[in-house]
């Protein structure tokens, strides 16, 4: 750095630094703080009172009315709430006569931090509850005790029986080898306590989405309440902050989704006026989210249209998730496997059918995933590589040229001869087939790949729980260093392929920045500002290690080979290119092409235009003066 620029850098430094001191608070807005947050904390304890309070009275209005016999379902306000299981291989589900909806769901053959099998949804953190608007009362399922009648291990069917003999049917089943679980409520005999209006049963439904990987805050990011309309657009809830959704019409499906697992409701008859929420929850508390649903869905008292819903609880396998629609009762598009994010529409499609297939394939290898990862890089490098060569050749006709720019520079050396100069340095890129601008297609080419690969590895099911060299688990970070004290931007571990990413792309950057050095003609103006662009480029890789210490080492590994390999095919290019051979190609070019000029491109075109402009406009001048 000159002079100039390291005086500007202190001054910079020194204003922030003052600005802090000037800003920071006295000593009489520190007991301004110190007691507003003993009055907010005060009214913390009043509010939890005050709830406290609620439940209990809400609690014996309950009980009151399950003393009166008047009630439709009066028979079945008391009893015993009892377990009733369904399983198959793939999921083990929990019901409760109590209320008859699913309690808790256990996926088998996955496994958490604990070595347990996953439990996705567990009884206290689980609430689902339907309402029935009758004339003369609300029913809520969950004050209901329910007979079982028609059990199997995939099969029951809940009975409540009302006064005048009439039911009410939730019935289940769990489809074998999937982790769909059908949901049918059928009334009869009940269209007479109903208005001939009611046409609708309200759903509240709550989870408290439990923490499943090892990295909470990388896990909070792939974990969202995500829906779908029913104009066939699927979109989420904030998955930083809190959030709420009241403003959408219809929905088919609302999904609480952890970053590898869901709990699909699927409502065949859509879910009208949903109210959709989601709340953070704090690090250490073991959950990530508080999501709530508040919807209603059709319920036909008469019985004649029977309501049908569907859940899924299950991974979020993207092929898994394809196969939902087999299972759909309404034999409609679900459109689920679009909770496996993979990107933006192009990068979407790059992941879809090109990523997904080719990690399939070798995956049927038999191999590590560590070694399916460094198969999966070098094939992408080697089907990116014609596009890297030509970005290569590009800047190197840049570097073989550079002394015929720096007889330009020598021949206009005033600023006012700038234009001219940059039309003569066009002209000469033009007589020799070289083009400033020619080596970044081919990187835009390779750009979208670049982005796929970071939607896919982190939503890929299948590194979870998969080790590989010292990482315990590909798709969390690696922690062979770590500590007990959390520190500001790193945590309390160092990720080492983090770490190898970083310095590869450090190495990468100092190999750039010296090709834009060979090949490019600068002004003293412009050197000054390629200095403080070169260690802007060098601070960036170190970003890149705070940013990504807590992401998959699966991803991070991925970006490490791929940084590894760029390194190695740039090496292997500058070996085999003869900047001499290179340059009498470019020179037979201009000696073949001399008697029919290649066309100008549109750039030199422009500059063309602009200097014959500046031209008249100076013999204008001239004349006036005269």
């Amino acid at each position: 750095m000159d002079k100039k620029t390291l005086t500007g850098v202190a001054l910079m430094v020194l204003v922030v630094l003052g600005f802090n001191w000037w800003s920071r608070p006295s000593e009489s807005q520190l007991r301004e703080m110190a007691r507003q947050d003993s009055i907010a904390a005060a009214k913390e304890v009043q509010a939890q009172q005050s709830e406290q309070a609620r439940l209990i009275a809400e609690q014996k209005k309950t009980d009151e009315m399950r003393r009166d016999s008047s009630r439709l379902f009066f028979a079945n306000l008391s009893g015993e709430a009892k377990t009733v299981t369904l399983k198959n291989k793939l999921v083990n589900l929990q019901f409760s006569t109590q209320g008859a909806t699913v309690q808790s769901a256990t996926i088998l053959g996955y496994k958490d931090q604990e070595k347990q099998d996953v439990r996705l949804l567990t009884q206290g953190e689980n609430q689902l509850d339907l309402t029935l608007e009758s004339k003369s009362e609300n029913i809520h399922f969950r004050d209901l005790y329910f007979q079982t009648a028609q059990q199997t291990d995939s099969t029951v069917t809940f009975l409540a029986t009302a006064a005048n003999g009439g039911t009410l049917a939730v019935k289940y089943k769990l489809r074998p080898d999937t982790y769909v679980l059908d949901m049918i409520i059928e009334a009869q005999g009940l269209e007479n306590y109903f208005s001939p209006t009611t046409r609708s049963m309200a759903i509240q439904w709550s989870q408290l989405a439990r923490q499943q990987e090892k990295g909470f805050s990388f896990e909070n990011r792939y974990s969202t309440l995500t829906y779908k309309d029913n104009k066939g657009e699927t979109d989420n809830l904030s998955e930083t902050n809190d959030d709420e959704e009241t403003s959408i019409e219809n929905l088919e499906w609302v999904a609480f989704k952890n970053q590898f697992f869901s709990a699909i409701l699927i409502a065949h008859q859509n879910l009208d006026k949903p109210e959709l929420k989601s709340t953070q929850m704090q690090e250490g508390s073991g959950y990530l989210k508080k999501f709530e649903m508040q919807a209603q869905t059709l319920f036909d008292p008469s019985g004649k249209q029977p309501t049908q819903m569907q859940m899924y609880l299950g991974p979020n396998d993207f092929h898994v998730l394809q196969s939902v629609n087999e299972e759909s009762l309404s034999k409609e598009d679900l459109d689920v496997h679009t909770l496996v994010y993979f990107g933006w529409p192009l990068v979407r499609l790059i992941n879809r059918f090109f990523i997904v297939y080719l990690f399939d394939w070798l995956r049927t290898l038999g191999l590590p995933m560590g070694i399916v990862l460094l198969l999966l890089t070098l094939i992408i490098k080697a089907i990116v590589y014609p596009a890297t060569r030509k970005s290569y050749l590009s800047s190197a006709r840049m570097r073989v040229l550079k002394p015929e720019i720096d007889k330009l520079s020598a021949k206009y050396p005033k600023p006012e001869d700038a234009m001219k100069k940059q039309q003569e340095m066009m002209q000469l890129y033009n007589q020799y087939g070289a083009s400033p601008m020619g080596g970044c297609l081919p990187m835009l080419i390779q750009f979208p790949v670049w982005i796929a690969l970071f939607n896919f590895v982190p939503n890929a099911i299948e590194l979870r729980g998969q080790s590989f060299l010292w990482a315990e688990d590909l798709s969390a970070y690696d922690s062979l260093i770590h500590w007990d004290t959390t520190l500001p931007l790193i945590g309390n571990h160092i990720s080492i392929f983090c770490l190898l990413f970083s310095l590869t792309n450090v190495v990468n950057t100092v190999i750039s920045m010296r090709q834009q050095q060979q090949s490019a003609m600068m002004s003293p103006e412009q050197e000054v500002q390629m200095k403080m662009m070169k260690w802007m480029m060098y601070i960036m890789p170190v970003a890149f290690f705070f940013m990504f210490n807590d992401y998959s080492s699966g991803l991070c590994y991925y970006y490490f080979l791929s940084g590894l390999t760029s390194i190695l095919i740039t090496w292997f290019l500058r070996q085999t290119t003869d900047d001499e051979k290179l340059l009498a190609k470019m020179r037979a070019y201009k000696e073949k092409n001399a008697n029919n000029p290649k066309k100008q491109g549109a750039l030199a075109q422009r500059l063309e235009a602009m200097q014959q402009m500046v031209e008249k406009q100076q013999r204008l001048q001239q004349q006036n003066k005269k």
